[in-house]
């Protein structure tokens, strides 16, 4: 069986009610104790009183001290409405002068002459209270005592107890029963604020992510509620991100879409095979540029800020990646004649990527130089060291950017004005924010030979990287 959702107002009063009611036990274990003490203290004194009226029916006789205490005497010295009373008298020397039998000797203090010793006995079977003293029982000599002893029964005692307890608890339990009513007031007041914040939230609408007022909110809760609102700032940004993709793919996609049903239904029409086969020509054109299209819109998809999957960190040799990456282009750039170069430094070039987007970064760029560039000119790949910075620059002999312009080239969808070459304006902003995801910065200028333009990446230092992905 599944364990009972938590709920906090439960806990709360569990929490402070449980000790009052454990207080209240607590407290009546007490106060019978105290007034079984007083009970007892105040009876006592009647006992005791009972044991001089009894030695005071004791004699001196010619062999020595005697009780002298008629059955008439005896009953009406210990006749009493609520208990039962009996006594018995022993001399110094132990001897017995009278008394109850069943009655077991208690010394005050081992001594004649000790303070009254009061205690518990059984006598038939029932519990009762006894006190022993030793009592002078004449006056010319004070010296000579007996030891008298008195036991009573309980009743008068615990009925006195359990009045004392009933008037003492009777105040306790209304004084719980008010502290439970404020606890009970003060626990629903208190919930008021998160009871009126969880309204609010089911109020809204999927849409409204806007943050929770915290000016109501209790200084305990606000935490919950900062973080809550943190929650709806990174939902807001989750859901701006995915609706830019998706408007950006509608709107991108479209043309293409549109291209493609019109030379369908053109090669559908023509009867002529040699203007079908055209018209296929220029589907798989179109249709590798919408191929093209949608891997860039996924890429751009998987690196927006906001919307990243975890990036996964590893050592990788830029040269040798960088140098692999080339090779896999040579055959587009000789179809168009380009010079597709690559330069290094001949060793190991370490730096902390993720493969998958480093890839996606190298692509795009060399891409670019490759699609801008003139046929018959020239794109060079290159990485070196600097300062503890790995660089990647590729070269490209297109249309030089101009200065206000390399800024805006790193946005979505922005091409150059007068550009001839097919593209998305995706390229860049791609190679943008896998940069940024990677700790790097890109920068463009012109070309060292004044042709063309050249895009550098600085890499940081591993040790960067990795504190960074930390």
């Amino acid at each position: 069986m599944g364990s009972r959702e938590p709920r906090l107002k439960r806990a709360l009063l569990a929490g402070l009610l449980a000790p009052l009611v454990a207080l209240l036990v607590l407290d009546t274990a007490i106060g019978w104790w105290t007034a079984s003490r007083l009970a007892d203290h105040a009876y006592d004194r009647g006992l005791h009183e009972i044991a001089r009226e009894v030695a005071l029916h004791v004699h001196e006789g010619p062999s020595g001290p005697r009780l002298d205490l008629s059955p008439a005497a005896a009953q009406a010295l210990l006749v009493d409405q609520d208990d039962r009373l009996a006594f018995r008298v022993w001399t110094s020397a132990g001897q017995v002068l009278g008394g109850e039998p069943a009655l077991q000797r208690l010394e005050p203090a081992g001594r004649p002459g000790a303070a009254a010793r009061f205690a518990s006995q059984d006598l038939h079977g029932e519990t009762v209270r006894v006190v022993a003293s030793w009592l002078p029982y004449d006056e010319a000599a004070p010296a000579r005592q007996v030891l008298v002893q008195v036991a009573e029964t309980l009743n008068k005692r615990n009925r006195l107890t359990r009045d004392i307890v009933a008037s003492l608890l009777a105040a306790q339990l209304v004084l719980i029963a008010m502290a439970c009513v404020a606890v009970v007031w003060a626990v629903r007041h208190g919930l008021r604020p998160l009871e009126a914040l969880g309204r609010a939230l089911a109020r809204r609408s999927h849409q409204d992510l806007s943050a929770l007022d915290l000016a109501h909110v209790p200084l305990e809760v606000r935490p919950l509620a900062e973080e809550v609102n943190a929650l709806m700032l990174r939902l807001e940004t989750a859901l701006d991100v995915q609706n830019r993709f998706i408007a950006d793919a509608a709107h991108q996609l479209k043309t293409p879409v549109a291209g493609l049903k019109a030379q369908i239904e053109l090669a559908l029409g023509e009867p002529d095979p040699a203007r079908v086969r055209h018209s296929l020509a220029q589907l798989y054109v179109s249709a590798e540029r919408l191929s093209r299209l949608v891997q860039q819109l996924l890429a751009l998809a998987r690196n927006e800020p906001g919307a990243v999957a975890a990036v996964n960190l590893q050592a990788v040799d830029l040269e040798a990646f960088a140098l692999e990456i080339s090779m896999e282009w040579a055959p587009q750039a000789l179809r168009r004649a380009i010079d597709l170069g690559f330069e290094g430094e001949g060793r190991p070039s370490s730096i902390d990527a993720d493969p998958d987007r480093l890839r996606d970064l190298i692509n795009n760029l060399i891409d670019n130089a490759v699609r801008y560039s003139h046929e018959g000119g020239r794109v060079t790949v290159k990485v070196a060291s600097a300062g503890g910075e790995r660089i990647l620059s590729i070269s490209d002999d297109g249309p030089s950017i101009p200065p206000e312009e390399r800024t805006r080239v790193f946005e979505r969808f922005h091409r150059l004005l007068g550009g001839k070459a097919d593209g998305s304006g995706l390229g860049l902003a791609i190679v943008s924010e896998i940069a940024a995801l990677h700790g790097a910065r890109i920068t463009v200028e012109d070309d060292h030979d004044g042709t063309g333009n050249r895009f550098t990446v600085h890499f940081p230092p591993s040790e960067a990287v990795a504190r960074g992905a930390a």
